[in-house]
């Protein structure tokens, strides 16, 4: 039985499902599960398992087996790549090998043929199959040859004329330290020396996993080798240093800056990555609730005043800012930005690099793009009194002001600009919007399963008024589990978690007579307004995350 019958006879996929899906596949000749899997109609573990039903092969989990490297070996890696096919074990010279698809026997002659082995074929999930040839077939297999070969000279102080050739070892391995973290979506990378070794670790949807551990001695020619392609200075190890790389990794521009921090075992240093090619998200697509959404929106097209958008470092606050220039970018309307760093760059925006070495501040910035006649100006971050004093005199001059603010949550803004000695009737005159945002892990949409909710989820859930006690009882909810897709952590990508306080004449009139933070909160309950804390249950009762990322997230609420 054909694998689309299949699936419509076992009731996982519907006629007009499986009809839609062989259209696709007779105009871009893709296979039919890669199509399945690409409209969501099934997941991959769905996938495998019939697979492995009609096709006769066992289904392998690659991370339940252990991989022999000599095995590995025997296969090149520009063959496993293009046929995506990692070696397992040689028994009696038979060589078992995961692949995505066993049965296409032409691969199995092209594999026999370049190891000089019979090809024993497993059927490997593709997650696992590219999670496999990223670890054997980069950081990890180079790194443990390279080792071997080069640790006693490295120890003989020949760290950075190693580094300087232009036939190393280690320009190769930190090309594919830089592939492999982009391939794994992380945000950064992590190279912090410790006494005895030097860590490498990656942070994948905001959390840091430790990807390898190095000797000591590699310390230098690591070091040495990011700070030549960053362009600093690799005899300065006393002070920070701040550069930046731009590469173009499978037809992507990445920008990495790099920043070095001198630390009691070394220096420490951080690789941030920005994909430009991945482009600038929609407002619809950050995770805003309808009507969250709609306010925002609303707010976006007012003529003059403040939005601000607040949080923590890595809660998404720039890529709210550039989402909503995104939506405002037009031929009538002239945006000039003033960022430290520019992390995107708009074609039709004029963008601003801060340089605080030649007295290039937010606040020295702001005042000159004043005189350059824009219509809206988008401040990287109110850091001072001074940026902060100028943002207002800009939106009650007739400027719509975008910036972001480090404060936990909407009210606490009010707050902070108060802090900064600005008056009260100047906030309230000058600010519109307050967005208080954080980031959450997403449920693996492959793997997550409805679990009953626990009594501390239904007492948080009752208490926040978005369930009643009877419908409590029986109330199941999505919970992380782990497959091949999401590296077994059960969340696959993130999403935000958002507060809108719109200031309208109520709030203005309690801001003026600087109101105690309860009597904001009573005055906000006639108004609908929606925590983050809600906002992100809401999400949880929607199967999108879970209570305990809420909870992490939203803590001080």
């Amino acid at each position: 039985m054909q694998l689309g019958e299949l699936l419509v006879t076992s009731g996982i996929i519907s006629q007009t499902q499986l009809e839609e899906a062989l259209q696709q596949q007779r105009d871009t000749k893709q296979r039919l599960g890669e199509i399945f899997l690409e409209k969501s109609f099934i997941t991959e573990k769905v996938l495998a398992e019939v697979l492995e039903f009609q096709l006769g092969f066992p289904l392998i989990h690659l991370y339940n087996v252990d991989i022999d490297p000599q095995a590995v070996k025997l296969l090149p890696e520009e063959a496993a790549r293009e046929y995506e096919a990692i070696p397992i074990a040689l028994v009696k010279n038979k060589l078992q090998i995961a692949l995505i698809d066993p049965l296409n026997f032409s691969v199995i002659e092209q594999l026999q043929l370049i190891t000089g082995k019979e090809i024993q074929p497993l059927l490997g999930l593709r997650s696992e199959v590219e999670q496999a040839l990223n670890k054997f077939y980069g950081m990890q297999g180079e790194f443990d040859e390279w080792v071997e070969e080069t640790a006693a000279e490295a120890a003989q102080e020949q760290e950075e004329p190693d580094a300087l050739s232009s036939d190393a070892p280690i320009i190769k391995l930190v090309n594919q330290m830089i592939h492999a973290a982009v391939n794994l979506k992380a945000s950064d990378i992590h190279i912090e020396p410790d006494e005895t070794s030097v860590k490498i670790r990656y942070r994948i949807d905001g959390q840091l996993r430790l990807e390898r551990e190095l000797p000591k001695n590699m310390q230098a020619l690591l070091t040495t080798r990011v700070k030549i392609i960053a362009k600093l200075n690799i005899a300065e190890r006393r002070l920070p240093q701040d550069g930046n790389i731009q590469l173009q990794i499978m037809g992507r521009r990445i920008d990495i800056r790099v920043s070095t921090l001198p630390a009691v075992n070394g220096e420490s240093i951080v690789l941030r990555l920005l994909d430009q090619s991945a482009g600038i998200k929609g407002l619809d697509e950050l995770g805003f609730s309808p009507r969250n959404l709609q306010i925002f929106q609303k707010m976006s097209k007012l003529p003059n005043g403040i939005i601000l958008i607040s949080g923590p470092t890595g809660s998404g606050k720039t890529s709210t800012l550039y989402s909503i220039l995104r939506e405002m970018k037009d031929e009538e309307i002239k945006i000039i930005t003033v960022e430290d760093p520019v992390e995107y760059r708009f074609n039709g925006i004029t963008q601003v690099q801060v340089n605080t070495q030649i007295g290039m501040t937010f606040a020295s910035s702001l005042r000159s793009i004043l005189r350059q006649d824009p219509n809206v100006i988008m401040v990287g971050e109110i850091r001072d009194p001074e940026t902060a004093a100028i943002a207002v005199r800009a939106s009650l001059t007739g400027h719509l002001v975008l910036s972001t603010i480090h404060t936990n949550n909407a009210l606490s803004t009010i707050n902070r600009l108060q802090d900064m000695g600005i008056e009260g009737y100047l906030i309230a005159s000058s600010l519109a919007c307050v967005t208080a945002q954080r980031l959450v892990r997403r449920l693996c949409s492959h793997c997550a399963a409805r679990t009953l909710a626990t009594e501390e989820e239904k007492l948080l859930l009752i208490s926040h008024r978005l369930v009643s006690s009877q419908d409590a009882q029986q109330l199941q909810l999505m919970k992380a589990r782990g497959c091949g897709v999401c590296g077994h952590t059960g969340y696959h990508g993130r999403i935000g978690i958002h507060e809108v306080l719109a200031i309208d004449a109520d709030i203005r009139t309690a801001i003026v007579e600087n109101r105690t933070r309860g009597e904001f909160e009573q005055l906000l309950e006639g108004k609908a307004f929606r925590t983050m804390m809600v906002d992100g249950l809401e999400k949880v009762m929607a199967g999108q995350t879970d209570v305990q990322e809420v909870l992490k997230a939203a803590f001080s609420e």
